[in-house]
Order: structure tokens, then C-alpha cells, then sequence
């Protein structure tokens, strides 16, 4: 099994509280993290339908049964159980005694905040990041066609096999779980178009126009696909500095493997040349960033900035209040110009002294133009782990 990252954060909360909650999309390894770290704990999946169908007609015997030291798999496959987990835990002394894992963020977030507020930890897991991918060694193209779940590492499936089956069966497994969709042809139509607008403007009547549906159809959509953890959407930066900027949030991916595969890319071979390749780089890096939040407990302040005239930055990096701006290029080579965008930013937030970096497909780290060049493999080493360690200049 490949560490974690997230391990570190788990096991603190398990001092903390008596309930810990792995959430994340399917197929992310929060099953395996569990029961890797709670190996000594009695295991439940929801998943099994005599588990389910008792802890749905007898909720408060199917916890006597399981009190403590227990893994409740899948559990967003029951959720109003979380509402017994409030005097079921509240009779255990000990902390870290229940481990829950859920797919869907919403179904379970507002049953987690309403009735297990102060009694649960709650951590996000979503497909390996870089660092975890490591010792695989591969090539930009390769871990953007292969993306990041874990199963394709763990038991050497291809791709474009894994992806086929995700999106057919959980994907469509998960949407009509948690809305009744009667035209699954235009959702999946609707998913294709959504993957070819990955790194891009959310507008959600040119979504509508493109594939027939309406406006609030779209929107709802939009939302299922982020309690899934299949999609984030980057809100553009709120300062404006004198100047007009976009209102409408950026739409990234969680998982470029399965861009590639709902926009018919078979061969890594085809990305070198597909015009998307720099929207698949930027949605890699940018779910580096997420993920790299989320290991550590502390999701980052991400935005990104484009006043009316075009000019724009992919990301904009909060940490307390010290600002990065951040440039992503798909290319190996960096020219002069490419610094454009960073410098114009800086001189418009010179007041915040901001620090700059930009990211590339290249393997070097250095400085140039008053900004930090990281390549695409070290951005943990080079970036993340300097803000974390506020390090960042």
C-alpha cells in the first residue's frame, strides 16, 4: 500500500474526536486508508445490502451491534443514521472509537453538521497526488492520461479500462442515488461537454445552449458532480484593484484520467497533440494544490484573477495574508513573456507584497524574474511544503 498523506491528519483527529469521517469520490483508497490504519477495528460496509437493510429498519441496533472500534463503510448509502450516531457516541468515552467513509459530500454534510457538530473530524481523500506518485516514476503524459486513482497503480489496470467502467458504473451509479435523472443520455452528453471546458469559465448557458438543457438542469448538475468530488470550481479573486474582473468561477476536474476518456483520447500518444493538453497540465496542477490542502487538514484559499481586458493569473494562493500568484505552463521551455501575466498582478497587489511562482512541464527549480520556476514534479517540495512551512517570498 503507498502512504497516504492524509494518514498524519487521521491520526491526529483520532485523539480528538470519537467519530472520524473519510469522505472523498469513489475508488480514492478511503476503504483501504481505513482499514490500514484501524486494522484491529470490526468492519461494516453499507454497501452489503443485509448490513444496509438493518441499519435502515433498526438503526439503533445495528450501532449496539457495532459500538465501537468499528469501520462504517459506504455510509452515504443510509445517512440518516449519522442523526443515532449523536447519543450512540455521546455514551463512549474513548476518542477515535468510530470510523465512517462516505462518496457523497452533501448527503452526508448536512446530516454530519447538524448532528454531529464537535463529535467528528472530518477529512477529505481524493486520488493520489504527486508525492504519493513518486516511486512510479512517470512522465507528464503518462500521469495525464492515467490520472490518479488508485486501483490503476495498485493492480496495473489500463486506463482507459478503468475509466470506461468508473464513469459507467459509479459515476451513473451515484447521480441517480442522489437525484431521480430520467435522460441519462443527456447527462452523460452533458459530462462529455463539461470535460472539453476543463481549466475554463463556468458559463453555464453556453453549457446550456451546447447541450440542450435547461439553465437550472445544468446548474443542479453542476452540483451533483461536485458532491461526488468529480469536479471544483476555482471562484474568481475578490480584489479587484480599480479594476473590473470576471464573477464567474473557473470548472476544473478532479482526475484528468477521466477527461481523457470522456473526451475519447485512447493513447497517451494523442495529448502531445490534442489542443487541451494545456487545460489537462492546469487542471493537474491545480488539483495538486487542492489535494495538498486537504492532506494537511487545511484546505488552501484558492482563487483565480482576469480583470475585462483579459489579462489574467491561474491561481491565486492564501495563506493567512500573504498572497501567491501562480502561472501554469504546459510547456518545458520558459520565455520572457510568460512572466507577463505574473508581473502585471504584482504591480496591481504591490501594497500585499505578494510572491509569484510559476509552474511548468519541465523538471528544474530555480528564479527568474523575481519569480519562483517550479517544475511539475516537485511543486510539494518546491511550493507547497514552502507556504505550508511559510517559507514562500
Amino acid at each position: 500500500m503507498i502512504k497516504r498523506q492524509l494518514e498524519s491528519e487521521i491520526q491526529a483527529l483520532r485523539k480528538e474526536f470519537p467519530i472520524i469521517a473519510i469522505l472523498g469520490p469513489r475508488q480514492s483508497g478511503k476503504t483501504t486508508l481505513a482499514r490500514a490504519l484501524f486494522a484491529d477495528y470490526s468492519y461494516v460496509s453499507l454497501e452489503d445490502i443485509d448490513h444496509r437493510e438493518f441499519a435502515e429498519s433498526d438503526p439503533r441496533g445495528f450501532l449496539d451491534r457495532y459500538r465501537s472500534g468499528v469501520i462504517i463503510d459506504e455510509i452515504q448509502r443510509v445517512p440518516q443514521i449519522v442523526s443515532y450516531l449523536q447519543t450512540h457516541v455521546d455514551g463512549l468515552s474513548g476518542t477515535g472509537e468510530i470510523v465512517i467513509t462516505g462518496s457523497h459530500n452533501f448527503l452526508l454534510m448536512e446530516q454530519i453538521t447538524q448532528s454531529l457538530s464537535g463529535r467528528v473530524g472530518i477529512t477529505t481523500l481524493l486520488p493520489f497526488s504527486m508525492y504519493e506518485l513518486q516511486t512510479f516514476d512517470q512522465g507528464l503524459t503518462d500521469v495525464l492520461f492515467s490520472g490518479t486513482y488508485p486501483r490503476i497503480y495498485d493492480q496495473d489496470i489500463r486506463p482507459e479500462a478503468f475509466y470506461k467502467n468508473y464513469i459507467a458504473t459509479y459515476v451513473e451509479k451515484d447521480v441517480r442515488q442522489i437525484t431521480k435523472i430520467t435522460k441519462m443520455n443527456e447527462f452523460m452528453s452533458f459530462l462529455r461537454v463539461l470535460a472539453g471546458r476543463t481549466g475554463q469559465e463556468l458559463n453555464l448557458s453556453s453549457i446550456s445552449d451546447q447541450c440542450g438543457v435547461a439553465h437550472g438542469t445544468i446548474r443542479e448538475w453542476i452540483s451533483i458532480l461536485e458532491a461526488s468530488y468529480l469536479i471544483f470550481r476555482l471562484p474568481p479573486y475578490h480584489k479587484n484593484y480599480n479594476k473590473r474582473i470576471v464573477k464567474n468561477p473557473k470548472v476544473y476536474f478532479t482526475d484528468t484520467g477521466i477527461v481523457c476518456s470522456l473526451l475519447g483520447i485512447r493513447d497517451r500518444e494523442q495529448i502531445d497533440y490534442h489542443f487541451l493538453k494545456g487545460a489537462l497540465f492546469e487542471t493537474l496542477m491545480v488539483s495538486e494544490l487542492v489535494k495538498a490542502g486537504f492532506n494537511r487538514g487545511e484546505p488552501f484559499q484558492l482563487y483565480f484573477w482576469r480583470d475585462n481586458h483579459q489579462k489574467e493569473i491561474d491561481v491565486v494562493l492564501e495563506c493567512g495574508l500573504k498572497q501567491i500568484g501562480i502561472e501554469i505552463k504546459s510547456g518545458k521551455t520558459i520565455r520572457g513573456d510568460s512572466f507577463k501575466g505574473l508581473e502585471y498582478w504584482k504591480s496591481l497587489a504591490a501594497a500585499d507584497s505578494p510572491a509569484t511562482c510559476l509552474i511548468y512541464a519541465g523538471n528544474e527549480t530555480y528564479d527568474r524574474n523575481a519569480t519562483r520556476v517550479v517544475g511539475w514534479k516537485s511543486i510539494e517540495r518546491d511550493l507547497i511544503h514552502r507556504v505550508v512551512q511559510k517559507e514562500y517570498q
